[in-house]
């Protein structure tokens, strides 16, 4: 006779992660928070800026793999953004995508969010491989923070006053960054344990 072994509760139930998306995402690296967090009971949610479309379809940066997008980060205001847990940037070029403004005397939409967002101290930021591109323009929101980035990052973080420190995940409060890609599933676990009460009481 065989018997199961009970299942792990859910740690995230009820918590809702926003991905921020654009065109020459990481395929499997998108895949795998949706897939992750979904294991630990939480929403995942697509944000890119809509320009004014109802949806908009991107595409992969390997396999040019397509990617529906229908929330709209520009709508995102506090009360909106204090419904999310957490906000992740991630590799490829999205954050280099999303920091396009048309008038360059004004920031960009998803930049004007990060800054809502790092006013929220219960929101985790993170930031994987190049993402950090997406805030270079106001420095003040990582200067004198603990951060890790890709190798070519370095020098822009450093001139923005970041601590950079050379490891693969950096957890600096309510701010997580990752050096690449590869370590996305290092990322997405210290999102889990940043948000899970029993991991943080235990901590």
């Amino acid at each position: 006779m065989t018997t199961s072994l009970p299942l792990s509760p859910a740690r995230l139930t009820g918590r809702r992660i926003g991905i921020l998306t654009e065109s020459d995402y990481v395929e499997e690296e998108i895949a795998y928070y949706r897939r992750r967090f979904a294991e630990e009971g939480a929403e995942t949610v697509l944000l890119t800026r809509l320009w004014g479309q109802p949806s908009l379809t991107f595409t992969g940066h390997e396999q040019r793999a397509p990617l529906t997008v229908s929330s709209d980060l520009e709508s995102l205001d506090y009360a909106e953004l204090s419904r999310f847990s957490a906000l992740i940037v991630p590799s490829g070029q999205v954050a280099d995508r999303l920091r396009y403004t048309e008038d360059v005397d004004e920031p960009a939409p998803a930049v004007d969010l990060m800054r809502r967002a790092f006013r929220l101290p219960q929101l985790v930021k993170a930031f994987s491989c190049h993402a950090l591109q997406l805030i270079t323009s106001s420095p003040e929101l990582v200067r004198d923070r603990e951060v890790t980035c890709h190798n070519n990052l370095v020098g822009d973080v450093r001139n923005m006053g970041a601590l950079y420190t050379n490891e693969d995940v950096v957890v600096d409060e309510d701010l997580v960054t990752s050096r690449t890609v590869a370590e996305c599933h290092l990322l997405a676990r210290s999102i889990i344990d940043l948000l899970d009460p029993v991991h943080q009481a235990a901590a």
